[in-house]
């Protein structure tokens, strides 16, 4: 049974041997994992994971595809080794789930920052994450202060996650093929009692203003939170753009003003 990838879900099917093997090789699953794969597609991942897994659940929004894994492993059998969750993954609830949870997936390319974002609210139920992306996004999470890629999506997710690249996927490795090139990338949840941030939503209000105007300086961007008084009292150099600030020191401006608020 054939399946035409759909340009609206972003469907680009993974097909070389060697990258599948290379990818379970990196998840390291365990027959007793409570493991979730975003977007199965064609099973390129999803059987190797049978192979191994007591159980897999699955995430899967296109009704085809659905249909094409019910008849392969049909629901409700006592036996069933795969539980399929049809649906949109932007709009899961990954509570429903046992926990610690592994979440693995090839994700589309056109919503892959909202799915991290979303991830990320779950993350003190996960073990660990393994995703196929778009090499530009991977690039930009793993950023390092004052490189270009470094942005609000470096910040936003390491504050909560580490994160590692783990290895290229060249555009010839998937049917279709895309026009850019993929990446995996390995994120590790951080412990709770290491997340140093204490006010979240204050956190994301600042980073998401800091890198609102790239070119501008921290003292434009911030003067909404920040008086010069403030920044002296930081050590933070009124001058310096987003792009050149650790995630500690936003860390560092947002305990700062919770702190500030609090008192007052």
């Amino acid at each position: 049974m054939s399946h035409q990838a759909k340009k609206r879900f972003g469907q680009n099917f993974l097909v070389d041997e060697q990258i599948i093997a290379a990818i379970v090789s990196a998840i390291r699953p365990k027959p007793q994992d409570n493991m979730v794969e975003i977007g199965p597609g064609l099973g390129a991942l999803t059987r190797p994971l049978l192979k191994i897994l007591n159980h897999l659940h699955v995430v899967e929004i296109d009704r085809d595809i659905i249909a094409r894994l019910e008849h392969d492993y049909p629901q409700g059998h006592e036996k069933s080794k795969l539980t399929i969750h049809a649906g949109d993954a932007l709009e899961f609830d990954f509570a429903t789930l046992p926990m610690p949870l592994r979440i693995v997936g090839n994700l589309p390319y056109n919503i892959s920052s909202p799915l991290l974002f979303h991830f990320a609210a779950y993350a003190g139920r996960i073990l660990d994450m393994h995703f196929m992306l778009q090499n530009e996004v991977v690039e930009r999470m793993v950023a390092e202060p004052s490189t270009p890629e470094y942005g609000r999506l470096s910040v936003m997710l390491q504050y909560r996650f580490h994160m590692e690249k783990l290895l290229d996927v060249p555009p010839a490795s998937f049917r279709p093929a895309p026009k850019v090139d993929s990446a995996i990338v390995r994120m590790i949840p951080l412990p709770a009692d290491e997340i140093a941030v204490r006010d979240e939503k204050l956190f994301a209000a600042i980073v998401r203003t800091a890198f609102g105007q790239r070119r501008k300086t921290l003292r434009n961007t911030l003067r909404g939170y920040l008086l010069e008084t403030d920044f002296a009292e930081l050590g933070i150099d009124a001058q310096l753009r987003a792009e050149n600030l650790a995630v500690p020191d936003f860390i560092k401006v947002a305990n700062y003003l919770s702190t500030r608020t609090q008192q007052a």
